[in-house]
């Protein structure tokens, strides 16, 4: 007790000393404490107590963490924190930030079929709930019916938070559990009360989803059957999630055009581990191209709680490709997931007047052009970079009106691009790529006819214009395409590495379909999202890497279903060792922004194949304290790894290599001020998940001018043998080595049992000075 007093009377008389020696910054903002939670006197009855009674008062405290974070979240000035933060408990303090989302046919993608499989059983996957962080959810929709479901899983904890136009009956059998998340939100807004709009959109206070992300994303992990769906007739046929009998519950963190807060996410987190959700999705990112260290990251912070738990979280990679070191949510204890297309396509074909046809693509359900060739006119002629881009009240209607418009790609969103052509009279838009976005294309629902094209097509496009004194096009919508080759394909726009925190961790994981994919909408905006457009519809069609987040978060659903027993991070390796590399023509997948060859920057480990994951032979198992070592390795001292775990942490004498991290995949890293020979040796050990009485093989793909050793020659598992190690030895003569494009060589590492099981990991090679 005495202890306690003298703490707490220096902490008072600092504060005081401040206050009156120093003017007062009385701008309140909203922060985040990490508070160390064996500091609390045993006085207080709880963590709260504490709280308010030694570090601010019950209104300005939003959110007191205690499951997958300990501290809590307040509305407090600059000076006031500044003078809180010397308190000897304060691990760390950081300001909440906002964050930005990542904004029928890929079931079957992943290689699942009607009746086979993972889906074959009659429950399949009815005991696993995933918990979804996004916009919320249109309960209504066909996609959360119950019907034929069974009872909840009486392990279930939660609730379902009623709000506007949100009562219990909303939820089901099906949509188990429904919160949101607004403290953050209203305290940074300086709102303070109820909402009903934001910069002039609707919103609900409530779990109701006012943006249509959440219902998407909610719809593609686990949606039911729905039968005779489409978008304004596109992608006709069933649409149904990853793992449809699933349990869902949804966490409303995010605002319609407000974007998600660090305190809301993090109170999130702690809701979805204490109701007892198995799989986290998340498809929200920094928004900047910037990644945080884990320490000062929500995302990284919740998910290492959840992931203590035995909760998987999957999370999207971000949306800044093709640029190098733009792959997001980078922890490694989460999964990290880009974006590919799948074999489906809408191809609008662009006709020139002199007969020349550009493919394009579009989502385009109006009135057709019927061949009707208008007059085309390029905006951005006049070197204004504002009229190139369409920006609003940029165009001229006298130059415009009655034309088709070709736009450049960039700055404002596409659709409404399309929006201020037809404000300005235009009856068409060309909508053109740049050298960044290169070939890729993905499908929007326009307001008025539009072709999307890429690079090279718009660049033709373009010298017609100033090749012709009367140009003229039209614009052929073609509809909906199956079957198209090559698939999958890295969609341009996916997060691409290395890892721009710890490269020696290759990210993103792996990818699933996250091109133009159907899933359900919500009725409170039309499928472009702008204001003006009132149609309904009960899908849409979107792209993204927020699309192939949920694709592996219902696979996850599905395996731990089938694996109980499994831990997050062997879930992840089955996806890994098991994914794919080539396409569907038999040959290596390939980056849609270049054409070329796709890397293990482009796309991890491969594409996610779960009928594969179901039985990989073999995992690459990690546990809390492999983590934490892992924190110890990259420099990270005890009070900033407790920042991120639950406990202090016991850093070993001797520094470890990051890279021995047991991954499923081997990044090399060599430094680049010296030359000559040099080697790097990493351990892995791997958990038998198959047949008991297993041999398993190497077969070294090298990278080019690298030599690959692994010893043993080979694994033996038996009934008492669960899990052995090897050692991987990289050596490279750095005067010789030829690096790619992508500043890396790349090969892989095979285990084969020569019967069903073949376990892969990418190798990448590269020469980095340490980040």
């Amino acid at each position: 007790m005495a202890t306690f007093l003298s703490i707490s009377l220096i902490f008072i008389f600092f504060f005081i000393s401040q206050i009156e020696s120093e003017p007062l910054d009385q701008t309140v903002k909203t922060f985040i404490f990490r508070i160390d939670r064996f500091s609390k006197p045993s006085i207080f009855q709880s963590h709260y107590h504490w709280y308010t009674s030694e570090f601010a008062d019950p209104p300005q405290i939003l959110n007191v963490y205690d499951t997958v974070f300990h501290g809590f979240s307040a509305t407090l000035t600059s000076d006031q924190v500044a003078s809180l933060s010397q308190h000897p408990a304060v691990l760390h303090v950081f300001e909440d930030r906002r964050r930005q989302l990542h904004t029928t046919r890929s079931p079957q993608f992943l290689g699942l079929r009607n009746q086979k499989g993972l889906w074959s059983e009659s429950d399949y996957g009815s005991d696993v709930i995933v918990g979804v962080f996004d916009t919320g959810v249109w309960p209504e929709r066909r996609s959360f019916s119950d019907r034929n479901l069974g009872p909840v899983p009486k392990r279930w904890r939660g609730v379902c938070e009623t709000g506007v136009k949100f009562t219990a009956r909303n939820c089901n059998k099906k949509l188990i559990g429904a919160r949101f998340f607004i403290k953050g939100h209203e305290a940074a807004a300086n709102a303070g009360g109820p909402i009903t709009a934001i910069n002039g959109s609707v919103e609900f206070r409530s779990p109701r989803d006012a943006d249509g992300h959440g219902t998407h994303t909610a719809s593609t992990a686990a949606g039911r059957y729905a039968f005779e769906a489409s978008m304004s007739g596109y992608a006709s046929g069933i649409a149904k999630g990853v793992a449809p009998k699933s349990r869902l519950a949804v966490y409303k963190v995010c605002w319609k055009d407000s974007g998600c807060f660090d305190s809301d996410i993090l109170a999130a987190f702690e809701a979805a581990v204490n109701d007892g959700v198995d799989v986290i999705s998340i498809s929200i990112g920094g928004g900047d191209g910037v990644s945080s260290p884990y320490y000062l990251d929500p995302i990284a912070i919740g998910s290492f709680g959840a992931a203590a738990h035995g909760v998987f979280v999957s999370a999207s990679a971000g949306n800044d490709g093709p640029n190098g070191m733009s792959v997001t949510n980078l922890a490694p204890w989460l999964t990290t997931v880009g974006a590919g297309t799948i074999d489906r396509n809408f191809p609008a074909v662009v006709v020139l007047g002199d007969g020349r046809r550009l493919s394009g693509v579009s989502l385009y359900a109006g009135a057709p052009l019927k061949g009707k060739m208008y007059p085309l006119v390029y905006p951005g002629k006049s070197g204004m970079l504002s009229t190139s881009l369409c920006m609003e009240n940029s165009l001229d209607p006298r130059q415009v009106r009655g034309k088709i418009v070709i736009c450049d790609r960039g700055n404002n969103p596409r659709v409404a691009k399309g929006m201020v052509v037809k404000k300005a009279g235009g009856v068409g838009m060309i909508l053109a790529n740049g050298i960044s976005n290169g070939e890729g294309l993905v499908g929007d629902a326009h307001l008025l006819p539009t072709a999307a094209v890429g690079a090279d097509e718009g660049d033709a496009v373009k010298a017609y214009v100033s090749s012709t004194k009367t140009p003229s096009a039209t614009i052929d919508f073609q509809g909906t395409v199956i079957g198209i080759k090559p698939a999958p394909v890295v969609a341009s726009f996916s997060g691409r590495g290395p890892n721009g925190l710890n490269p020696e961790i290759l990210k993103p994981d792996l990818i699933a379909p996250g091109v133009n994919i159907l899933a359900a909408w919500t009725d409170a905006v039309g499928p472009t999202g702008l204001e003006a457009d009132n149609r309904k519809t009960e899908f849409n069609i979107l792209s993204g890497t927020s699309m192939a987040a949920p694709h592996v978060s219902g696979a996850a659903a599905l395996l731990k279903s089938a694996h109980p027993d499994w831990s997050p991070a062997a879930i992840r390796s089955a996806m890994m060792t098991t994914a794919g590399i080539t396409n569907n023509q038999n040959k290596t997948m390939t980056d849609e922004a270049t054409g070329n060859p796709s890397t293990p920057y482009d796309l991890g480990a491969g594409h996610l194949n779960l009928e594969r994951a179901m039985d990989p032979g073999l995992v690459y198992d990690i546990t809390g304290e492999d983590y934490v070592q892992f924190l110890c390795s990259v420099g990270y001292g005890p009070r900033v790894i407790q920042v991120i775990t639950r406990s202090p942490p016991k850093c070993p004498g001797k520094k470890t290599s990051p890279g021995n991290l047991n991954y499923p995949s081997i990044a090399a890293l060599f430094p680049t001020s010296a030359a000559g020979l040099s080697s790097k040796t990493f351990i892995r050990t791997v958990t038998n998940v198959g047949q008991p009485n297993a041999v398993y093989r190497p077969m070294i793909e090298a990278p080019k001018g690298v030599k690959v050793t692994v010893k043993p020659s080979k694994l033996v598992f038996t009934e008492a043998v669960k899990k052995r190690s090897y050692l991987v030895t990289v050596a490279v003569d750095r005067s010789n080595m030829l690096l790619g494009e992508s500043g890396g060589v790349f090969g892989s590492l095979y285990w084969s049992d020569g019967k069903q099981h073949v376990v892969r990991s990418p190798i990448v090679v590269t020469q980095m000075d340490p980040l």
